[in-house]
């Protein structure tokens, strides 16, 4: 890793690419620290600090805390993700969609990116709406009263920042992707997560000296962390090489093919993104309740909290769920199969074709379940251990299995993302 940012750092138009990331980075984390008007921020600090564990402090944890203080960029990234899930769903349900994605090429891409887009903004005004609603709720906002009662245009001027927050950050994640290193809303999303880590360190070691935690448990937690770090990385690099022999024929006076080559399968396909999709889904609920006054603090909460076993059971199905969903869209069998048969290549012990196919499909299936286990458990198994020890509950740190396997995730894919740039660059260099 270390090697492959001192060759990218050497490489002029590269290095260009990373400073106009980490220019897109600092305006984001200036957005961050820039208050929508109307809103109290003591009574919201107030009241944040006993929603920790809810639905709501996950959202402040990937916002980078801007979630809990109402800044412009308190939506964060989470209308870009439903609005994706959303649409990936219906280009399955909607023949026009699927159509669109599959056989109109780029422009069908692009016309996807577009509705994508527009559908990001619509959850905004939603997301928006509600926010507004939990702060006239928890009385933390002022200033928009009149003698004839609530002004509308306070109301609108809140969930109308709020929306364009959510706007400029998919716009700042497309400009990364475009004209930076690369997997900007990914980018970002690192950036919210990892802002939050020095003062999650210092809690945790301030806990720890007040005897609010015990040392060893603290000393355990960064073990697990270290050695759960080590487990992602090497799964990131796991694949199952599915070896393909392509057979000899004569064009002409020479002969080509009689090679033999691998099919490489990885077992994360989806990456960090089902780990993200689930955990939208699995915080509705608590969300619903968090947003109600009557239903704060209910039974039915407290079973949605993101520390109880009901909450951690629908996490692992929703992540399991969306491995499966995710490696279909990104690896059709049957077409990898038919591309094997047109080039002459087939699988030893296989026919070219249906039993091809049937092969992969088999092969697919195994590593998937493997690898939706292995999210599962790096996600749920910090929710378990809160759940039954105390001492790590109130140790005072918020990343979690998800916040470091998403923080991790995005860090192996944008290193590979510069050696992909360099590789290309090298070809350039060797073709001019």
């Amino acid at each position: 890793m270390l090697q492959t940012l001192r060759n990218a750092w050497k490489a002029i138009d590269i290095r260009k690419k990373i400073f106009f990331t980490i220019a897109i980075v600092l305006l984001y984390r200036i957005g961050n620290a820039v208050y929508v008007p109307y809103v109290n921020t003591e009574a919201l600090t107030e009241y944040f600090a006993s929603m920790q564990t809810t639905v709501l402090g996950l959202l402040n944890v990937m916002s980078g805390g801007a979630f809990s203080t109402a800044t412009i960029f308190a939506l964060s990234i989470q209308p870009y993700i439903n609005a994706s899930i959303i649409i990936q769903l219906l280009c399955i349900a909607i023949p026009a969609l699927e159509r669109m994605s599959k056989d109109e090429g780029e422009e069908g891409k692009k016309k996807i990116a577009s509705i994508t887009r527009y559908t990001t903004v619509v959850i905004g005004l939603i997301q928006g709406f509600a926010y507004y609603m939990l702060l006239r709720n928890q009385s933390a906002v002022y200033g928009i009263l009149t003698a004839e009662g609530e002004s509308i245009w306070g109301a609108i001027v809140i969930i109308l920042t709020f929306t364009s927050g959510s706007a400029l950050i998919m716009w700042l994640g497309e400009q990364i992707t475009e004209f930076g290193i690369g997997n900007g809303i990914s980018i970002i999303l690192f950036a919210s997560i990892i802002s939050r880590f020095p003062g999650d360190v210092s809690q945790m070691i301030s806990s720890a000296v007040q005897g609010l935690t015990p040392w060893w448990v603290t000393l355990l937690m960064l073990l697990g962390a270290l050695l759960m770090i080590m487990l992602i990385v090497f799964i990131n690099d796991s694949e199952r090489k599915i070896p393909v022999q392509y057979a000899k024929r004569v064009v002409g006076r020479k002969m080509y093919g009689g090679q033999s080559t691998h099919l490489p399968m990885k077992v994360n396909m989806s990456g960090v993104l089902p780990i993200i999709f689930a955990q939208s889904i699995a915080s509705v609920p608590a969300t619903i309740c968090a947003f109600v006054p009557k239903w704060q603090n209910s039974a039915f909460m407290k079973a949605f909290d993101t520390t109880s076993l009901l909450y951690a059971f629908i996490y692992l199905v929703l992540i399991i769920f969306f491995a499966y969903f995710y490696s279909t869209i990104q690896f059709n069998p049957v077409e990898v199969a038919n591309n094997l048969k047109n080039n002459g290549g087939f699988i030893p012990g296989f026919r070219p074709g249906r039993p091809t196919s049937d092969f992969i499909k088999r092969v697919l299936n195994k590593i998937t379940l493997f690898g939706a286990i292995y999210l599962g458990i790096i996600a749920v198994v910090p929710i378990v251990i809160a759940h039954f020890s105390e001492a790590a509950a109130n140790s005072g740190v918020s990343l979690g299995g998800t916040s470091i396997i998403i923080v991790v995730g995005v860090a192996v894919e944008t290193v590979r993302a510069l050696e992909a740039q360099l590789l290309m660059r090298n070809y350039k260099g060797f073709l001019s």
